[in-house]
């Protein structure tokens, strides 16, 4: 898959993570528009969004009905700039068993050019589907989660969660899926009711680390990964947390929701 950059795929995408940063915003900044940190996402959605048609063959029936978002995780080269022709190759990278299903862990790099711009894992759940236990995997599978240490917590900033904010990131980013923005599909789908993107969760997460760890500069985010582990209904209100790093210098972070449950919980490294 291959994908040129435009001006106003960076803005958009800046739009919907709630991104104001002047880099991010701005075409007439210094050094010109970078893309937010977590933008990878909506460039590798094709990919993922047509994993049925790659693998409906090799699958059994009724397997991809179970399938869940799960994790993710990015390793950043360089930032993503307006004008790049990002060329992206997928495989499949692990298929473990766990407690809930199986596990497949998806790769995906993007390039431009013979520079390399990132390296994504992709976590889906196929739930309640057996797989061998010893599994099988091609490669090396980083881990997507830091443990969180107890009495540890760093700072915390609560973020308001608007009703619009899964319709804007939809529309924005190109990532589409009902359960998101269609309240009978979701519902369909024995959901309480439509969803907010555990992406833009994340992206919105990432937002609050390069402010408050990475002196605003988005270059310095070099690698965060995350599991997926429970949902954002909007509207509401989350406190993402983050706790000071540990011995590896990976800095551990969370997102609560309303009732302090953990939706998602991750690690960042920043230069």
């Amino acid at each position: 898959l291959e994908k040129v950059v435009r001006w106003r795929d960076v803005t958009n995408y800046a739009a919907a993570v709630g991104e104001t940063r002047r880099c991010h915003m701005d075409d007439t900044s210094p050094g010109g528009l970078v893309a937010p940190p977590a933008f990878p996402v909506a460039l590798t959605w094709p990919l993922l969004a047509g994993l049925g048609e790659r693998l409906g063959e090799t699958l059994p029936r009724g397997v991809l009905e179970r399938l869940v978002h799960a994790g993710e995780h990015l390793v950043l080269h360089r930032p993503v700039r307006p004008g790049d022709l990002v060329a992206m190759s997928g495989r499949v990278a692990a298929l473990l068993p766990s407690r809930a299903g199986a596990r497949m862990v998806l790769r995906v790099d993007g390039l431009a050019g013979d520079d390399p711009l990132f390296t994504e894992h992709v976590t889906v759940l196929f739930r309640g589907v057996a797989c061998p236990e010893e599994g099988v995997t091609s490669g090396d599978v980083p881990e997507v989660a830091a443990v969180w240490p107890q009495n540890a917590l760093r700072w915390e900033a609560a973020v308001e969660v608007g009703r619009e904010v899964p319709f804007l990131y939809d529309g924005c980013t190109g990532i589409v899926f009902p359960i998101h923005t269609s309240v009978a599909f979701a519902r369909a789908a024995g959901l309480p009711d439509l969803l907010v993107q555990g992406t833009w969760t994340l992206a919105r997460a990432v937002r609050e680390l390069v402010d408050r760890e990475a002196g605003g500069d988005p270059s310095r985010l070099r690698e965060v990964g995350c599991r997926f582990t429970g949902m954002v209904v909007p509207p509401t209100r989350v406190a993402i947390q983050a706790a000071s790093p540990d011995a590896t210098g990976a800095l551990p972070f969370r997102v609560l929701d309303e009732r302090g449950a953990t939706s998602l919980e991750g690690f960042a490294r920043i230069a």
